[in-house]
């Protein structure tokens, strides 16, 4: 089942809209699902309906809320990309995170007693911060962007964290490549995982961007780790 539920912030001072996918029984955990510069747009309410068919109680929220809430934008119209590079340029990812933080506190009152989140592109990004700001359980990103600028942050990572890193993303350059291996292999609850010859949004639910093979094994791993740290 699926629904549109409003989300209160942190500090009560707004409120904002969630994509929200439950399963057809009793959750066996809560996973929040954190946006591309696109929006909740199809591809990531169809990531949530994926992961509430395998047990999860999935919530999206709509972080471009203070920007211009309810946008859904599609990568491969190039006016559309334009405008999503436009809305991250203007988005305040430090009141994202307390947006996603406040979006883990809704799916505990749910009665989830584990929650975890997953994020792509910008959520990449937002996911390695949510791991490190916040009590999710397990967290896991997509191509994440800049994760080399926000190393100093990794001791602050005290539960698991799985990274998907495409070796030829055209936002994160070798260098940013090399940096996130010697500042995160040693680590002992982070995960990288290389992929050979793949560019940004190979995972992506639709569109050009997406490589069939590498999502396949991208999502089998991130199956396989949310069921070990959430059940």
């Amino acid at each position: 089942m699926t629904d549109n539920v409003t989300v209160q912030t942190l500090n009560g001072s707004g409120k904002f809209r969630a994509y929200i996918a439950r399963p057809a029984d009793t959750p066996r955990a809560a996973i929040v699902v954190i946006q591309e510069i696109f929006g909740v747009n199809a591809g990531i309410r169809r990531k949530c309906d994926r992961l509430a068919e395998d047990g999860y109680l999935a919530i999206a929220p709509d972080l471009f809320w203070r920007l211009e809430p309810g946008i859904e934008l599609d990568p491969d119209v190039e006016p559309e990309f334009q405008r999503a590079l436009d809305l991250m340029n203007k988005f305040d990812q430090d009141e994202g995170i307390r947006d996603i933080e406040a979006t883990i506190k809704y799916a505990r009152k749910e009665g989830c007693d584990k929650v975890g989140a997953v994020g792509y592109c910008l959520g990449g990004r937002l996911a390695f911060m949510t791991a490190a700001r916040t009590d999710s359980d397990a967290t896991v990103g997509y191509y994440a962007v800049g994760v080399d600028n926000l190393l100093r942050e990794k001791n602050a990572i005290s539960r698991p964290l799985m990274l998907h890193i495409p070796t030829e993303d055209g936002f994160v350059n070798k260098a940013a490549q090399k940096a996130m291996h010697e500042g995160l292999d040693s680590h002992p609850k982070v995960t990288l995982h290389d992929y050979e010859g793949l560019d940004h949004g190979f995972a992506t639910e639709f569109g050009k961007r997406r490589n069939e093979a590498g999502a396949k094994l991208a999502d089998e791993r991130t199956v396989a780790f949310f069921a070990e740290h959430l059940g």
